[in-house]
């Protein structure tokens, strides 16, 4: 049996991670551009989407700061290899991304205009007002 010199064994363990994790985010975006319309294609946007707005909305000169680091700490969450829930289980890995990314963007939403909000999510916006709950 011969080892492998040239690559640490964490070395080997953190790129397969990362492979995993970039697999799975991929998965999702194809899922998101291919089911037909419904919960199943919504729930497969959801964390592109999320990030799409934590973009747009950290540029934005009308959100308020606590609600930008707010924002950046979820974005940080789902970007971090280190999770509650391993990314690789089916179905249930990225759960608690999208806890995170969940409260984040509802308490952003106490913060933000929610025309704001509106104008920065790409996808339905009948699933960020279901996230948000009822306007201010």
């Amino acid at each position: 049996m011969t080892r492998n010199a040239d690559v640490p064994g964490w070395l080997q363990a953190v790129l397969i991670t990362a492979a995993v994790v970039l697999a799975s985010w991929a998965l999702l975006v194809v899922l998101a551009r291919t089911l037909p319309p419904g919960l199943a294609r919504d729930l497969a946007r959801f964390l592109p989407d999320c990030l799409t707005t934590a973009r747009r909305l950290r540029r934005d000169p009308r959100v308020p700061r606590r609600a930008k680091l707010a924002i950046a700490f979820a974005a940080l969450w789902v970007l971090s290899p280190i999770d509650l829930i391993p990314e690789f289980l089916p179905v249930i890995g990225p759960l608690d991304d999208v806890v995170v990314v969940a409260l984040a963007l509802r308490y952003a939403g106490r913060r933000v205009p929610r025309q704001v909000l509106l104008d920065a999510w790409p996808g339905d916006p009948a699933l960020l007002l279901r996230l948000l709950g009822r306007p201010r």
